[in-house]
């Protein structure tokens, strides 16, 4: 069965309620300053949560469809409908981050590293949009560029499982 996209007829600004950006930033703090990898990955997933579920209902929907559909096959599988998120919500920076995934999964490094940059426009803190990047750079074998990647990515989320990509780095800040 596919979906057909849900498209509004112009482009919908997206803008998180107070009470959710209020929730994010906590969640952020919380997890840049976590001491251990399942407290930290506990904290992500609350994170994760609240990108992909957004206070906007058609969004949401939208989002949970797309998600649903995806399946086993990635959300490669759906890139029209991602297509049509990003340009009706340009400012949802989980909808290019969708797309980003998309196009990596499609073997398409400079579209995935593109829709990254937009990502990280509209959420510098998404720490998954900076470990894609770090993947992409480290798999074309760009270590440099990569691990400056992966290092903005661990200020964020200290305990990232790409981490271990990088055998440079050192263990997770043990912090008090």
């Amino acid at each position: 069965m596919a979906l057909a996209p849900a498209s509004p007829t112009f482009a919908q600004n997206y803008e998180r309620s107070a009470a959710q950006a209020a929730e994010i930033d906590a969640l952020f703090a919380r997890l840049s300053a976590s001491t251990d990898e399942p407290n930290a990955r506990s904290i992500a997933d609350q994170i994760w949560t609240l990108w992909t579920k957004p206070d906007d209902p058609v969004l949401a929907e939208r989002i949970a469809e797309i998600i649903k559909a995806s399946g086993f096959a990635g959300p490669g599988s759906q890139l029209p409908l991602i297509d049509a998120l990003v340009e009706d919500y340009p400012d949802y920076s989980e909808a290019w981050n969708l797309r980003a995934t998309a196009h990596f999964l499609r073997g398409d490094n400079e579209a995935a590293l593109s829709d990254v940059e937009e990502t990280l426009k509209l959420e510098p803190r998404h720490f998954g949009a900076l470990a894609g990047r770090a993947l992409i750079l480290h798999n074309e074998g760009r270590q440099e560029e990569a691990l400056a990647a992966i290092r903005a990515a661990l200020e964020i989320h200290p305990f990232l499982p790409e981490r271990t990509l990088f055998p440079e780095l050192v263990p997770p800040p043990i912090r008090s």
